[in-house]
């Protein structure tokens, strides 16, 4: 049985504050967790399961002799865990520790103000798909490490690189890159096939872009309109807009 103190260790890094100050975070379900122990990029603190999941995957986890391991009852996992169905295992793991990312040469995603975890998870796994590896997020976008962000990545958070910084100082460093934005009135995607090197700017899910990162963007794109709906929710309209431009 986990002791009190642990308990509420885990349940503090459903808060961003606790996860910054412990430089830590959590993540739930065997896809999720075996791809961040896979990963070399993340650390694994400690693995808390029920019996029997430890008993499926004892081979996999005898690859990871390090990961100190706990056997937890379901009424356990049911009190550290962040979701509404708990699943059987849960990981508590170091950030990542971020690296420059440089833009040239590929095609990089910057999100402005993405603010619902689950778009922003989302977001990420289709970059994935797509095989973008590096995302810029405006400082005010949801946090990757919050619970709904890691499990809606699923793993992909493992493989895309992501940095939070001022955006419009982020876009006037690499301005000799094109920059396209994601707007209603753009050209329409059809005009722009097989991109090797851009930036794609998506925009925030009720307001859009906003207008000082609009102003830096060199041309814009949008989605054909045929229906009569207002917009495109922010992770579906990027992977219309990568399954075109890559």
């Amino acid at each position: 049985m986990i002791s009190k103190t642990y308990t509420k260790y885990i349940q503090s890094l459903h808060e961003k504050k606790f996860r910054d100050i412990e430089n830590a975070f959590i993540a739930e379900g065997s896809k999720v967790v075996m791809d961040f122990l896979t990963s070399s990029k993340i650390v694994c603190e400690r693995l808390l399961a029920t019996a029997d999941w430890l008993k499926e995957n004892e081979q996999q986890i005898r690859k990871y002799p390090h990961v100190q391991l706990e056997v937890i009852e379901d009424f356990e996992l049911d009190k550290i865990s962040a979701l509404s169905t708990p699943n059987k295992v849960l990981g508590v793991f170091k950030k990542i520790i971020d690296e420059p990312i440089n833009p040239k040469g590929t095609i990089t995603l910057v999100l402005d103000t993405i603010q619902d975890p689950g778009n922003l998870g989302t977001i990420i796994r289709i970059a994935d798909w797509f095989g973008i590896q590096a995302i810029i997020c405006s400082e005010n976008s949801a946090d990757r490490y919050n619970p709904k962000v890691v499990q809606s990545t699923m793993g992909s958070l493992a493989r895309v690189e992501l940095i939070y910084t001022n955006l419009a100082d982020w876009l006037l460093k690499n301005k000799d890159i094109k920059i396209f934005a994601t707007a209603l009135d753009g050209v329409g995607l059809h005009s722009i096939k097989g991109l090797k090197e851009a930036i794609i700017i998506i925009g925030n899910e009720s307001k859009g872009i906003s207008a000082e990162i609009l102003e830096l963007a060199n041309e814009k794109l949008t989605i054909p309109k045929v229906g009569g709906a207002e917009s495109l929710n922010a992770a579906v309209a990027t992977g219309i807009i990568l399954s075109h431009i890559i």
